[in-house]
């Protein structure tokens, strides 16, 4: 039986002035896979996964979300849909406590009463390490725990999909590891794109890779076939 595909586009475009950012991408995400989106600075990924969150708009091409059409569709919408995303500057509130941040991103998505709110606070805080901060300030994490807040603002909304833009910036090396777990785990129950530099989070997590190059496809594939794909090698793996 074919996979559903729960995200996917087509020739998706996006022009700024005379630059084109994002050229006729078409790509295709089964659910219930964790994807990696690679490829070297400027390629364009930023780009596109504002255009799949709804914060970019098409300059031409469609995005579909559980086979709609979600084009068009705002950002808001598509969060209330079941998309969720973090991005490469964090978009926390500084001057809240962790367990506020995560509350409010919870709230919308919550039936439950403030007893069952706490209790999924404290669970997402507690999936990437940080519950035992969640009275503190979220101005006072340094910039690599400031992305694992975000993420646990992510995760807490239980989405169907989770776009997590670079979360790896700014981590530790056990910090590193302890994500890598963290995306197994989420790969459980959510669908996962990943936007990622580090090679040994994008090797050891992803199913399937998208490599993006001046805003086109250049190469798809397992982890194992991407790394021996000649193209990729000389445009971006194989440098520095």
């Amino acid at each position: 039986m074919a996979a559903v595909n729960l995200l996917e586009t087509k020739n998706l475009t996006k022009q700024f002035g005379g630059l084109t950012a994002v050229n006729g991408v078409s790509f295709e995400l089964p659910a219930g896979q964790v994807r990696a989106l690679i490829g070297p600075n400027g390629a364009g990924k930023s780009t596109l996964v504002g255009l799949l969150c709804g914060r970019i708009e098409a300059t031409a091409g469609d995005v579909f979300f559980e086979g709609h059409k979600v084009t068009h569709i705002p950002a808001h919408k598509r969060i209330g849909m079941g998309m969720a995303y973090t991005f490469q500057i964090t978009s926390i509130f500084g001057k809240l406590s962790l367990h506020e941040n995560v509350a409010l991103a919870a709230r919308p998505h919550h039936k439950g009463g403030a007893g069952d709110l706490d209790q999924a606070v404290f669970g997402a805080l507690g999936d990437v390490g940080l519950q035992d901060r969640a009275e503190e300030l979220a101005s006072d994490l340094s910039y690599g725990h400031q992305r694992l807040l975000e993420i646990a603002m992510g995760i807490v909304q239980k989405p169907k999909l989770l776009i997590l833009d670079e979360p790896t910036q700014g981590l530790a090396d056990v910090e590193v590891e302890q994500f890598n777990a963290l995306i197994k785990r989420l790969s459980e129950t959510s669908t996962i794109l990943l936007i990622e530099h580090n090679m040994n989070v994008v090797m050891e997590t992803a199913d399937f890779i998208t490599v993006l190059n001046f805003g086109e496809v250049l190469a798809e594939g397992t982890p194992q076939e991407v790394r021996a794909n000649k193209l990729v090698q000389d445009a971006y793996l194989g440098a520095g």
